[in-house]
C-alpha cells in the first residue's frame, strides 16, 4: 500500500491536477491540512472514505494513522495545500514512512504564488525586468537560514513571492527597503483563487498601512517587484526579427 502527498492547490477545488482529484475520488483513506485547504475538495471524496484533519494532529499521529491503514491494506491521501514541495512540511513526513517502510509518491499542486500572480494577471518573468523569482518568507516563530534573510535576498532585486508573512507586513516591508527604493510596487493577494480572494496593490511606502486598514492578517501572499508595473517589454521568441529552432525571422 502506498501514501499519495497531493498538492491540493491555491483553494478554487477545480485547480486541482487531474490526478490529484480523481486520488480523492478513489481513497479510502484522506488526511488533510485543514487550517489551509478548501474543505469543498473532500466533495470528491467517496461517501464511506476516512477522513483525517491533521490541523489538530501530531506528525507522530498522522502517522501512526498511515500505518494503521496500510496494516489494513489501505492507502492514503495526504492532502496538502498548494504544492506539497513548498513549506509543506513533508520532508520530516517522508523520512519517517521510510523508516517504516511504507511507499509513497508526491502528485504536485497549482501553488499559490501562481494563483496569485494569475489573479492580477501578471507575469513573473519578463525580459529585461526580471529572469528570477525568489520564492521566500519571513523569519518568524520558523527560523530562516541567516544567509537567506529578506533584506539579503532584497539585494537581487528579483521578483519576490513572500509566503507566511503577512501579519509581519511592517518588518517585510524595513527589510525590503535595504535594497528596493520606497516606490517599489507590492501587491497583496488574500486567500488567491477563493470565493473571497482580495487585491491589494501599492508600494513599499504605502503597503504597510493598507494592509493594517484591511485588517489582512494570514492566508496573503506578498508579490515584490518591477515586473507588477512593467509594460511594454517584448521577448524574443515571438518577435519578427528573432531566428530559432521552429521558425527564420521574417523581417
Amino acid at each position: 500500500m502506498k501514501v499519495y502527498f497531493v498538492g491540493a492547490g491555491p483553494g478554487d477545488p477545480e485547480l486541482i491536477t487531474v490526478k490529484g482529484m480523481k486520488l480523492l475520488q478513489e481513497a479510502p483513506v484522506i488526511i488533510y491540512a485543514g487550517s489551509l485547504v478548501n474543505k469543498e475538495l473532500l466533495n470528491y471524496a467517496k461517501k464511506d472514505t476516512a477522513i483525517y484533519n491533521s490541523a489538530t494532529l501530531t506528525l507522530e499521529e498522522v502517522v501512526d494513522i498511515i500505518k494503521d491503514a496500510v496494516a489494513n491494506n489501505l492507502w492514503v491521501v495526504r492532502l496538502h495545500t498548494g504544492d506539497p514541495a513548498l513549506f509543506g512540511a513533508i520532508q520530516e513526513q517522508m523520512e519517517l514512512l521510510d523508516k517504516e517502510g511504507i511507499e509513497y509518491q508526491v502528485v504536485p499542486g497549482v501553488s499559490s504564488f501562481l494563483a496569485a500572480a494569475a489573479a492580477i494577471k501578471s507575469e513573473l518573468t519578463i525580459p529585461e525586468v526580471s529572469q528570477t523569482v525568489i520564492i521566500t518568507r519571513l523569519a518568524g516563530r520558523t527560523p530562516v537560514p541567516e544567509t537567506q534573510q529578506l533584506a539579503s535576498l532584497a539585494k537581487h532585486q528579483a521578483s519576490l513571492c513572500i509566503f507566511l508573512s503577512i501579519q509581519m507586513m511592517e518588518e517585510v516591508v524595513k527589510e525590503l527597503q535595504t535594497y528596493y527604493p520606497a516606490t517599489t510596487p507590492v501587491a497583496i493577494i488574500e486567500k488567491a483563487s477563493w470565493p473571497e480572494e482580495r487585491i491589494m496593490t501599492g508600494t513599499l511606502e504605502t503597503i504597510s498601512q493598507q494592509v493594517a486598514s484591511a485588517g489582512i492578517q494570514k492566508t496573503a501572499m506578498i508579490l515584490v517587484g518591477q515586473f507588477l508595473n512593467a509594460k511594454n517589454y517584448r521577448s524574443l521568441l515571438y518577435h519578427p526579427e528573432f531566428t530559432h529552432e521552429y521558425r527564420e525571422a521574417s523581417q
